[in-house]
């Protein structure tokens, strides 16, 4: 029960400082206006392609699907973004407690380093969860609105998708501050990691050799193309389990390591 009660103290306090600074504002605001974007630039797409396949098929032919167009497009493009949003999550998460000289005090506290890095990063994806319940309001219009409402399943895996690339990205972001008190440089390294990591998903190709193949199999891209089309696979769910944890022990041992040193 301590440690529940100190990983949700943490948890208030990064809510606390995300809100009283215009960070989260930021960021809910550039989420929410490019979903609200993506979202009416595909469905225009697919009001302008159902109209002219209804023209030239007139009833015959394979029907556009809201689900292969509108959600599975809207969703994808999401994905990109979370690329740059994460990062404004991150920079600060121990970048500025060494700078503002509090990180001392957490290393020193009764807290364990753990409890520390759980408290981080669950705040963090609070408010990335925060951010993307708040654009699924253009998918319930969708529902309410259609003639023929889409299928949830692909909805839920999109969202499932677009949380674990979130959690993913906001791991690696976390260890990344551990490491400097410059919240610039922790947000500008994390982008260029997880910008590495998502262009390794473009070696994925048939014809790739063993090497690409094993780099392909590391990017966060390969394990989204399945959860974007409703379908769950249980060696991606182990993959992005795997780089969070892993992302997250790296985080604990540099947190560690300063605890010591202090």
């Amino acid at each position: 029960m301590t440690a529940l009660r100190n990983i949700g103290a943490l948890i208030e306090k990064e809510w606390r400082h995300y809100f009283g600074s215009p960070i989260a504002y930021v960021a809910i605001c550039i989420w929410t206006l490019l979903f609200g974007g993506f979202y009416l630039l595909v469905m225009n797409r697919f009001i302008v392609y159902s109209l002219r396949a209804g023209m030239s098929e007139m009833g015959g032919g394979p029907k556009p699907g809201l689900n292969d167009w509108v959600i599975s497009g809207v969703l994808h493009n999401m994905a990109v973004v979370t690329l740059f949003i994460t990062p404004m999550l991150t920079m600060r998460l121990f970048a500025e407690e060494k700078r503002q000289g509090t990180m001392e005090l957490l290393e020193t506290s009764p807290i364990t380093s753990w409890q520390i890095i759980a408290g981080k990063f669950l705040g963090a994806l609070a408010l990335f969860g925060l951010m993307i319940a708040v654009s699924l309001v253009n998918f319930v219009l969708l529902w309410h609105y259609a003639t023929t409402p889409p299928e949830w399943k692909p909805v839920a895996t999109g969202v499932l998708a677009l949380l674990l690339v979130g959690a993913c990205f906001i791991a690696l972001g976390l260890f990344v501050s551990t490491l400097t008190r410059n919240q610039i440089v922790a947000g500008t390294l994390t982008f260029g990691l997880l910008l590495g990591i998502w262009i390794l998903g473009w070696m994925d190709d048939p014809s790739a050799g063993p090497v690409a193949k094993a780099l392909a199999y590391l990017g966060l891209l390969t394990h989204l193309e399945d959860l974007m089309k409703g379908v769950i696979d249980l060696k991606d769910l182990v993959f992005y389990l795997s780089f969070m944890v892993f992302s997250l022990f790296l985080a604990h041992q540099s947190v560690e390591s300063q605890r010591w040193r202090a």
